[in-house]
């Protein structure tokens, strides 16, 4: 049987004075919920979106009503928010409630991408631990409610609710009454279908119950207890009298022994992602074939373990990114990781072998976009290479069929959770919006990288024909590239772009890697000249006064040369030393208060694409100077643009250029991976 003896596992933490929003429960991009506000009970959680995710956090102590999580109710008195701690996996919440100590704590262990089954589970630990501060017996009990918010696409979907049993657990849902499975996609949208959950365990001290959200609050402020009686007006509208499910847990007399309790906050999507007209289940049930009750049970009972087993794993991972890139940088880290992981989802395939998928949050929502896993692959490359192949796998797949046309590679799958085919610029009809050379380099070069980190080219083997073209592309149209987007289209379409030219220079030596690694000596030998040729060129091509070229031609313009970076990772000795000190020198000194400049058309700049230019000298004395003004551009206080981590914001004001909460921040993982690759800041 469950109890309210719960272990509360320390881990390593960060106490943020006011980040730009807080973590809370992130597993995938429609369960992903925020506090962007300093108080948690200022306001409402909401989806990375901006959209409010409704949860309602009260505690009760000697009959006296303290909210410490969301607006309402208001004739609950706020508790007074000490601190907030933020690590890989939890974030924790301390409050004084009057006499009584509160920490709240939410744990998402299946943030950790080292356990691809524990890392498709939608399920979070919501831990409650309760002592006294004055020496004096004290009465406490806890309240959490959660809206149909959750799981409907807008307020006016009619819900309905249920409640069953799982093992030890009182099991509440709420769904929208209509369910139309996977047919809702796009880019800052919820998902509306599936069930959102919340689970106790069931025992004498804990109620549960459905019913409108005043009436279930003011009775927990009244009697320490959830309603008596469920609302039984099924189904309605979201936002008819704001049905909720609720619990209340009663620690009882907290004196000198402090009490801790556990809730579960969980999603059932069914069905996940759809891959070419199939639907695919997320990766979880294939260990758990029961269902959700199945997995929240298991979860549930080995809640503690699979904390404390996560927490120890995080905790070696931050004493990791210390050494190597030092507190600030940790720090950063600990608050990019969930958003990481939390920007994808992974399913199993037909052969239950696992494919992950990422969104592409606040740009389009493109479905397993090439040109954002390649920001990311960093992150992947460094914890578990298994979940980058599992993203490219079907991409690779794709531009090896017969329905893919064209000789360079894909931009994307689809949008979001539809991976049907390409959507992004021509689709599969024209060339003209496509970035050919930005994205048949991306592939080469993250497949090198795959090989490199586990010393084996077997992957790439199945689809040498498909590498082959696009090598052959880039031979031909990469060096000097005609009109084109690459995957800074933001800032428009540029001809002759030296990053790009660079980036097919590193490609080419990349497939050449791959060859020589799979065996095929005298077509290695081919393509490394080829590549070597091509860096020669660039040098040339690229030079201006004191810096390289923004486009070739250009005078008196710049860019990061960020690409370069995977030089140095792959140990390709393509460019002379002599190229990334000058690179170096010029951006250290134009440097602005929050960043290094992307290039020398605006002040705005990708956090992604400055930390893989931080380390192109690997001196840590450069990458430090690089990155103080990204540091301090993070711990602003109040923050510029209240929203999860952005990837492009202007360096003189901080502000947010609109995209945030993508897992392209995955980049900033790139001083681990050359780390681990043998080639370290130093």
């Amino acid at each position: 049987m469950f109890n309210t003896a719960f272990a509360i596992v320390a881990c390593t933490s960060f106490a943020f004075s006011e980040p730009p929003a807080i973590p809370l429960i992130t597993h995938d991009p429609y369960f992903s919920v925020w506090s962007m506000s300093s108080q948690l009970h200022a306001d409402w959680p909401k989806h990375w979106s901006g959209k409010i995710m409704a949860l309602s956090g009260l505690v009760r102590v000697d009959g006296v009503a303290y909210r410490w999580c969301g607006a309402l109710p208001q004739s609950a008195t706020p508790a007074v928010q000490r601190k907030v701690d933020v690590g890989v996996t939890s974030t924790a919440y301390t409050f004084n409630a009057g006499p009584v100590e509160l920490i709240a704590t939410f744990t998402s262990p299946s943030a950790l991408a080292t356990d691809p089954v524990l890392a498709s589970m939608s399920i979070s630990a919501l831990s409650f631990n309760a002592r006294s501060t004055d020496d004096k017996a004290h009465d406490v009990q806890i309240y959490v409610d959660l809206t149909g918010e959750w799981c409907t696409g807008s307020n006016s979907q009619p819900v309905t609710w249920t409640r069953t049993k799982a093992s030890d657990l009182d099991v509440l849902s709420i769904a929208r009454s209509e369910q139309s499975v996977l047919q809702t996609s796009g880019d800052r949208v919820t998902i509306d279908w599936g069930r959102a959950i919340l689970a106790a365990p069931r025992q004498a001290n804990t109620t549960t119950a459905f019913a409108p959200h005043h009436a279930s609050r003011e009775a927990f402020i009244a009697t320490g207890a959830a309603a008596i009686n469920d609302d039984l007006v099924s189904p309605r509208a979201a936002d008819d009298n704001w049905p909720v499910m609720a619990c209340a847990i009663n620690l009882g007399s907290i004196h000198h022994d402090a009490r801790s309790a556990r809730m579960f906050i969980a999603y059932d999507e069914s069905r996940a992602i759809e891959l070419f007209e199939r639907p695919l289940r997320p990766y979880w049930h294939l260990t758990h074939p029961g269902g959700i009750s199945e997995a929240l049970s298991a979860f549930a009972a080995q809640s503690d373990v699979i904390i404390a087993r996560e927490q120890e794993r995080e905790s070696n991972f931050l004493t990791e990114a210390r050494r190597v890139g030092g507190p600030r940088y940790e720090r950063m880290l600990a608050l990019a990781y969930r958003q990481v992981m939390a920007g994808h989802k992974i399913v199993a395939d037909w052969d239950q072998t696992p494919l992950m998928f990422s969104k592409e949050n606040t740009s389009n929502g493109c479905i397993a976009t090439v040109d954002v896993i390649y920001p990311a692959s960093p992150f992947f490359l460094y914890h578990n290479p298994e979940l980058l192949k599992a993203q490219l796998k079907p991409l690779l797949q794709y531009a090896s069929s017969a329905r893919w046309k064209f000789p360079f590679a894909p931009h994307d799958l689809g949008t979001y959770p539809k991976a049907n085919g390409q959507v992004y610029g021509g689709g599969e009809s024209s060339e003209e919006w496509q970035m050919p050379v930005e994205e048949s380099g991306n592939m080469l070069i993250m497949l090198a990288a795959l090989a490199a980190v586990e010393a084996d080219a077997e992957f790439s083997r199945p689809w040498l024909a498909t590498l082959e073209r696009w090598a052959v592309y880039l031979r031909e149209h990469g060096l000097d590239p005609v009109d084109q987007l690459c995957t800074d289209d933001f800032a428009g379409r540029l001809a002759r772009n030296a990053n790009l030219s660079a980036k097919t220079c590193i490609a080419l030596g990349s497939y050449a890697r791959i060859l020589r690694s799979l065996g095929e000596i005298e077509r290695a030998d081919a393509w490394e000249a080829t590549a070597r040729q091509f860096a020669t060129s660039w040098i040339t091509l690229a030079s201006g006064r004191d810096k390289t070229l923004l486009a070739f031609g250009s005078t008196d313009t710049w860019s990061q040369k960020y690409n370069l970076i995977w030089d140095r990772a792959l140990k390709l000795n393509l460019f002379p030393e002599s190229v990334f000190e000058s690179e170096m020198k010029w951006y250290r000194g134009i440097i602005n208060a929050y960043g290094l400049p992307l290039d020398s058309r605006r002040s705005y700049t990708k956090t992604d694409w400055t930390v893989w230019s931080a380390c192109l000298t690997s001196s840590r004395e450069d990458f430090d100077a690089i990155m103080k003004p990204v540091y301090d551009w993070s711990e602003l206080s109040p923050p510029p643009s209240r929203v999860p981590l952005t990837d492009w914001y202007d360096t003189k004001s901080g502000q947010t250029m609109g995209m945030h909460t993508r897992t392209v921040i995955g980049g900033m993982w790139m001083p681990m991976l050359l780390d681990k690759l043998g080639v370290p800041l130093k």
